[in-house]
């Protein structure tokens, strides 16, 4: 509160002063006041970009103001995290980052690791693309969706997945009841317009979509949609990411096929998995399947999840084992691995929890 207060005595020094241009300190007084106003009190306000006012100040407009003044007021403000030399500095649009974290860290998805890396890179390159990019992830549970959620938030911004400009959504926690889906409509698009209207660039993730309400996602619909503005908003630098569980036997039938006939999981492409995954979308039971969002065609790509086999999972705890800072040998690795259920019964090819639990079996082999 103290730095607010010599804030605002700087500003009004600087109306009061005889060699400063009227104009442009104006600007700089109304920015700072917006700014205090709209997110350290939580003012009923809507910032607009191209509003001079709502702009970052830029050191050119400061002539004859002393240059202590200049830093401490700079200090001050970059000092809440709202400016860097390339823009607002919760969004690092790490596209390098996000490539090695995808092929490093995740285990045994080839295309998850393509399909993100490109529908990211593309989107974050594009300043002009005409809607928002929406991704659906489909797999097993434990195969990564969740995980490489998080990686993307991890790489777009400094904060992660703890960003304000990121929010997590989760069908049953956070809509439940079926009842109050209207209630829940009007929260959840408060939600998403206030903050787009707060960051520059928006990621939203809604985990356990299938869950959704068919009506609760109709709702949203119009923000993932081709349109310029939806009153008076802009929608089109937002992601939006859908985690599922749909078609997630399709996926491991198609894996199934391939183990049998002698052939590479590698050699499985979008052309064999991305048709069988908008059908299952398109019939199955819940929300999901039964929204516009569907019906109008607007997800970019389905991203299908391979279920993990007995290799993965030792990669998964190789990489549990590291996180602790602990380097076990190939037996433990195998003894874990061997610890988990696989199917299909006659096969047992694939982890029927995928990597899900791996962070927490290994402590059972702890010494």
């Amino acid at each position: 509160m103290f730095s607010i207060v010599i804030l605002l005595s700087l500003l009004a020094v600087s109306a009061d002063a005889d060699f400063f241009q009227f104009d442009s300190i104006s600007n700089v007084s109304t920015y700072y006041f917006n700014y205090i106003y709209c997110n350290i009190w939580e003012g009923d306000c809507q910032p607009h970009q191209d509003d001079a006012t709502q702009q970052v100040p830029t050191g050119d407009i400061w002539p004859g103001f002393p240059q202590y003044y200049t830093g401490m007021l700079t200090a001050w403000y970059c000092s809440l995290g709202q400016c860097c030399d390339s823009g607002d500095c919760r969004i690092t649009n790490n596209i390098t980052g996000l490539e090695r974290d995808l092929q490093v860290k995740l285990h045994g998805q080839h295309l998850a690791q393509s399909v993100v890396l490109k529908a990211i890179q593309g989107f974050i390159k594009n300043p002009e693309s005409n809607k928002p990019l929406t991704l659906s992830f489909h797999g097993w549970s434990g195969t990564g969706k969740n995980f490489v959620a998080r990686i993307v938030a991890d790489n777009l911004y400094r904060d992660g997945i703890k960003s304000e400009c990121v929010r997590l959504f989760i069908a049953p926690f956070h809509f439940p009841h079926a009842r109050l889906v209207d209630v829940y409509k009007g929260q959840l698009r408060e939600a998403i317009r206030d903050l787009v209207l707060r960051c520059p660039q928006t990621l939203f993730i809604f985990d356990e979509a299938e869950k959704l309400h068919p009506g609760l996602i109709d709702a949203i619909k119009p923000y993932m949609d081709h349109y310029d503005n939806v009153d008076g908003v802009s929608y089109r630098r937002a992601i939006f990411l859908f985690l599922s569980n749909i078609g997630g036997a399709a996926i491991n039938e198609v894996a199934l096929d391939f183990w049998h006939s002698g052939q590479n999981r590698e050699d499985i492409g979008m052309e064999d998995l991305e048709h069988l995954l908008r059908a299952e979308a398109m019939e199955a039971e819940g929300g999901f399947a039964q929204s516009e969002l569907m019906s109008g065609h607007l997800i970019d790509f389905f991203v299908p999840f391979l279920p993990l086999e007995y290799r993965h999972v030792k990669l998964c705890a190789r990489d549990a084992y590291a996180a602790r800072g602990l380097q076990p040998d190939e037996g433990t690795l195998d003894e874990v691995a061997k610890a988990m259920m696989y199917v299909p019964k006659e096969e047992k090819l694939f982890s029927a929890q995928g990597c899900k639990s791996i962070p927490q079996r290994i402590n059972f082999f702890l010494p």
